[in-house]
């Protein structure tokens, strides 16, 4: 009998437990009051929801399979009992942990990439570290996400004032990010590693006071390195914004980390794009822009989408107009599915082997590289935040 009733316990343990969603009614905002005391003379403060939200996918391709995390981030379980039985209790715990709580995010080869209702990031750890002792790309790529993430979104959620204007600093963010990384990766181990980094973040422009003229989307980008923010509009299959690649020389690009000069505050861009209702933002790795020309990339998504509004790319979730209800993850299997066929063949014509003819560098075919993509659709927010794990 104690044995079936420990049984029915774990199983209700691991039952997967639903995104953890606030609520909140109309209108946008919500009055929290911050004090226990009454007052009349300070407004109470409030919880913002945007009027709009991201709707993701994303699809990943590694040229060989991820390293695991090393220790502290994760445990492995003991191969002999010569070895440290420290690992024992957590020998079936293949879950990747910092500071306590789970590392965001997907670990793609030495790339690493992040999705949620309002940040979406690419980041493409400096593969050549796999060869140095303590080097571990994939680790300080998928770090710095993780706590650029966690930086963007606890700001995003803190209770205001109602006269209090929030301005996003992902720039900021992402030096915090990189400071924290850098803790974390020298004690109690020190681990090296470089990574680029490609951000974008949605927030809102609101109208003129008194007008009534709607809030506009609002996407915050921020980059350092050769991953890519790219945004278009599939209803004119027009290019609206793309970052620009930021190098050293060819095939090096500025990067974060051990022994890189570089660093957010002093060599990040950040942009501001105003973007409308059903664009397309896309965050991806230089294993799709070393291999797919600009119109490539647009093509590819407008013709998905236009695939999927006719009923392919599998089932959705309620209306597909636009690549809505689950159509950004079409898309980005989609480009990756057409960046892959131009990495793995040698004979291919490729963007990465046209600059390295220009250097005067013999070079054929495309660029076999981890290619990540994030594709996320803007839409107008139900007034629900979604927070994630």
């Amino acid at each position: 009998m104690r044995r079936s009733v420990l049984r029915a316990r774990l199983a209700r343990s691991i039952v997967p437990r639903p995104p953890r969603v606030l609520q909140l009614s109309s209108p946008p905002c919500r009055a929290i009051s911050t004090s226990t005391t009454p007052s009349n003379d300070a407004p109470p403060a409030q919880i913002e929801v945007p009027p709009y939200r991201f709707e993701t996918g994303l699809s990943l391709f590694a040229k060989r399979a991820p390293r695991p995390f090393p220790p502290p981030f994760l445990s492995p379980p003991s191969g002999s009992f010569s070895d440290p039985l420290s690992t024992h209790h957590r020998s079936r715990d293949r879950r990747t942990f910092v500071n306590g709580e789970l590392i965001r995010g997907y670990t793609n080869g030495d790339d690493a990439v992040y999705v949620s209702d309002m940040f979406i990031g690419a980041n493409d750890g400096v593969g050549a570290w796999s060869t140095r002792p303590g080097g571990h790309a994939g680790l300080w790529s998928r770090l710095i996400l993780h706590f650029w993430a966690l930086e963007t979104e606890n700001d995003a959620r803190q209770i205001r004032p109602p006269d209090q204007k929030f301005e996003p600093n992902p720039v900021e963010y992402l030096h915090r990010a990189y400071e924290m990384t850098i803790k974390a990766t020298s004690e109690p181990n020190h681990w090296q590693g470089t990574t680029t980094a490609a951000g974008a973040q949605l927030y809102y422009e609101k109208g003129d006071p008194g007008s009534d003229a709607e809030a506009m989307p609002l996407l915050y980008v921020t980059n350092l390195g050769d991953s890519q923010i790219l945004v278009l509009r599939p209803s004119t299959s027009e290019l609206v914004y793309k970052t620009k690649e930021q190098w050293h020389w060819f095939d090096c690009p500025r990067q974060l980390g051990t022994n890189s000069p570089d660093t957010p505050r002093e060599n990040a861009v950040l942009d501001k794009v105003v973007i409308e209702e059903n664009d397309v933002v896309l965050a991806m790795s230089d294993g799709v822009i070393d291999n797919l020309w600009e119109h490539e990339i647009i093509e590819s998504v407008v013709e998905s989408i236009r695939r999927w509004e006719n009923g392919e790319g599998g089932p959705g979730t309620g209306d597909r107009k636009g690549g809505a209800g689950g159509g950004m993850k079409f898309v980005a299997d989609e480009l990756v599915r057409a960046a892959k066929a131009v990495a793995t063949d040698p004979f291919a014509e490729s963007p990465f082997m046209e600059h390295a003819v220009e250097e005067g560098l013999a070079m054929e075919g495309g660029k076999l590289d981890d290619i990540s993509v994030v594709a996320a659709l803007c839409r107008k927010n139900d007034g629900s935040m979604y927070y994630h794990d």
